[in-house]
């Protein structure tokens, strides 16, 4: 093939696959368009028109009901805490068993790796998980929404990759400065992770962020409700209210279910959104650095 015709065969793939990538990323983007333009957007306008990315006319009705007390601020808050603790959490219990299974001189290393490799395949389940939660008086703690899940086998393994995968020189060259285990742990293989820790330190944020399954089992106060439990409060009511409008004062208006579910999604997506363009640059490059080497 002449070098003319390999030149507009590469345009012509390359025309193809920007054709093909701008439309996934449509797929994937005017959704959610369209979640944030139907939260704004009023009852009828809702009813009349099938899809849309503009709305004709701003309401902020869904917005004002979610907002309507200061328990929605409060269930933020807890989520907040949630994902930071559990965060920290995780980083340490999963940074601290890689490190240790790193060190292929370890005594009983296999064994622990076979354990952890174990729980990868076999859960016990949502009753026995419980009943662990409940037999260490976890139960109504936001503890129960962190400590049960501090460590992802499949992030340890990752990890674990990942710290093999440091030049053992580098280390050694710690080693005879004075560094204990400890201290190359802090001053030598932590800052060389970076990528990694970012990757993990979002997957882990995302979890807790997202989590509504452990709060509703475990959790019974509402005080103690994390966002995701509240916005589902926030559907029924809403639902309930429309369902039953007799009761309610005459001069109320309940704003459209679709446009409130709209919004419990805009605002249960905003925050973790606000926080993945500081980190994305670290996932292709830390996920991959640890997924080769055994």
């Amino acid at each position: 093939m002449s070098k003319r015709n390999r030149s507009i065969a590469g345009t012509i793939f390359d025309a193809a696959n920007i054709i093909f990538l701008t439309a996934c990323a449509l797929a994937a983007v005017l959704p959610f368009v369209y979640v944030v333009a139907g939260s704004f957007a009023s009852d009828a306008e809702l009813t009349s028109r099938a899809v849309f990315f503009i709305p004709e006319s701003l309401t902020l009705d869904a917005y004002k009901f979610i907002f309507s007390t200061d328990t929605i601020m409060q269930s933020i808050g807890v989520s907040v805490y949630v994902t930071v603790i559990g965060t920290a959490v995780n980083l340490f219990f999963t940074v601290t068993m890689a490190y240790a299974l790193a060190r292929r001189g370890l005594w009983g290393r296999n064994f622990v790796l076979n354990l952890v490799i174990f729980s990868m395949l076999f859960g016990g389940g949502m009753i026995p998980t419980y009943l662990v939660v409940r037999g260490l008086h976890l139960l109504d703690s936001l503890w129960s929404l962190m400590l049960p899940g501090a460590i992802s086998a499949f992030n340890l393994i990752i990890v674990k990759n990942f710290f093999q995968e440091i030049p053992k020189e580098i280390e050694d060259a710690g080693r005879i400065d004075g560094c204990t285990e400890l201290g190359l742990l802090g001053r030598i293989v932590l800052p060389l992770s970076m990528p990694v820790l970012a990757t993990f330190t979002l997957f882990y944020a995302v979890g807790h962020w997202n989590d509504f399954f452990g709060a509703l089992l475990y959790i019974n106060d509402p005080q103690k409700w994390p966002l995701q439990v509240m916005l589902r409060q926030i559907v029924l009511l809403s639902q309930a209210a429309a369902g039953d409008m007799n009761s309610m004062d005459p001069s109320f208006v309940a704003p459209p279910d679709q446009s409130i579910k709209m919004a419990v999604i805009v605002v249960g997506t905003i925050p973790i959104l606000c926080v993945y363009p500081f980190l994305q640059k670290h996932f292709a490059k830390g996920v991959l650095l640890g997924s080769v080497k055994g």
